[in-house]
């Protein structure tokens, strides 16, 4: 059934695809047929916990899909074990001009240059109180565009502030390649000076609500050796709770010449796969276990997966191969990966 789906919304452009989707799992999520979604297609996994969460399967949606929290009930239904929203900045904002969304068909890859468009964080409150899911929920939180690095941290804790009762983790997203400056925060003093704040924020919070909501971090697939040993030990000495590897690439590598390859933009999708896997083996040897590694990029089957975790991730997270391959991968990734 998914491969007709599939030829109706890739009639579409990308963008419009995307927003169908969302709309239409949105309505399922709210209706009777959430149960038969449920029925036909959740399957038992192997729950696992990490980051001092249980999860009820190791297998996540990636942020970026559900930007605004209005279809977690409907993602919910698909048998996740958990969600991640996002990314949501302190103020509402359109994000880069249209059109932003291209699919390298062929290579079964995807650009994007969306510019964290959404509608702001006390509107993803509002949607996330509406949700049902009783399956882990993340919320990605990033600046606004308009604010400048070096003053990103204050949108940080705003968002972080402000989502903390509504989140089982949070993740702070410095690695888009699509909002100017933003991997900036992934060096040197703003980084030090982000991840200090941010765990202060923590704390205060912590104690504040009684409720302990582990953090973790999203780094980029395009960072050399040495760049990723100083984030590793950034990591290790302020005490967080997990990182996330890998946001899209900047690299045309593995796909040089094919169809909309020239748009500027992350690529996200299969061509990402392998450099994704090498960037969570390298970080595995820095972090030793000490620190969880939730896995992204480029999964499309379970060999794609096992490869993941094999290299060090404990849990793992797709979007782009739910676009090409449908629910089904969703069912075989939480049915075979334990």
């Amino acid at each position: 059934m998914y491969a007709l789906i599939r030829k109706a919304l890739f009639s579409l452009d990308a963008e419009t695809a995307h927003e169908l989707t969302i709309n239409l799992l949105g309505k399922i999520g709210r209706s009777p047929a959430k149960c038969l979604l449920e029925k036909y297609l959740q399957t038992t996994g192997t729950p696992k916990k990490c980051m001092g969460i249980t999860f009820k399967n190791p297998i996540g949606l990636a942020a970026g899909a559900d930007k605004n929290a209005e279809a977690i009930d409907g993602f919910g239904a698909l048998g996740f074990g958990f969600i991640e929203v996002g990314t949501v900045t302190p103020l509402p904002q359109p994000g880069n001009p249209k059109p932003r969304q291209f699919r390298l068909i062929s290579a079964e890859g995807i650009i994007n240059r969306n510019g964290f468009n959404n509608e702001g964080v006390d509107k993803v409150i509002e949607n996330i109180k509406k949700a049902r899911y009783d399956g882990t929920l993340g919320i990605n939180i990033g600046k606004n565009t308009f604010t400048p690095v070096e003053k990103g941290k204050e949108d940080y804790l705003l968002c972080l502030e402000k989502v903390y009762p509504y989140a089982d983790y949070i993740t702070v997203n410095i690695s888009s390649p699509n909002s100017p400056g933003l991997r900036q925060l992934q060096y040197g003093e703003l980084l030090e000076d982000l991840l200090s704040g941010i765990k202060a924020k923590q704390q205060q919070l912590s104690t504040q609500q009684q409720k302990y909501v582990p953090i973790a971090l999203k780094i980029a697939p395009d960072l050399s050796e040495a760049e990723l040993v100083a984030i590793a030990d950034s990591l290790k000495r302020h005490h967080f709770d997990g990182v996330i590897a890998t946001n899209t690439t900047l690299s045309r590598d593995n796909v040089s010449g094919l169809p909309n390859a020239e748009q500027q933009g992350g690529l996200s999708g299969k061509p990402l796969q392998q450099r994704s896997t090498q960037i969570i083996a390298r970080l595995y040897q820095e972090l030793k276990g000490d620190i969880p590694i939730i896995g992204s990029g480029g999964i499309d089957s379970v060999a794609d997966a096992q490869q993941k975790i094999a290299a060090g991730a404990e849990l793992l997270q797709l979007y782009s191969g739910l676009i090409y391959h449908g629910p089904k991968l969703v069912q075989e990734l939480v049915r075979c990966i334990k």
